[in-house]
C-alpha cells in the first residue's frame, strides 16, 4: 500500500473532518473517497492533485538535468 501525507491547513482539515463525518466515513476513507474521484465537484481536491503532479514533474525534470 502506498503512502499520502498531506499537509493541510486547520480550516481545511476542519472541514474534511466534518464531510467525513457527514457521510459516516473516517478521516482517511474520506481522503479516498475523494481522491479516487468519488466528489468531482471538490475543487480543493482537483488542485491539490494538480499540485501534486506538477510538483511530482518537476521533480522528474530536476532528477533528469542532475
Amino acid at each position: 500500500m502506498q503512502r499520502l501525507n498531506l499537509e493541510l491547513e486547520p480550516q481545511l482539515f476542519e472541514l474534511l473532518e466534518r464531510a467525513a463525518h457527514a457521510n459516516n466515513l473516517s478521516i482517511e476513507e474520506e481522503c479516498l473517497r475523494r481522491l479516487g474521484g468519488g466528489d468531482r465537484h471538490s475543487r480543493y481536491i482537483q488542485a491539490l492533485v494538480a499540485e501534486l503532479r506538477a510538483d511530482e514533474k518537476q521533480r522528474r525534470d530536476s532528477e533528469q538535468v542532475a
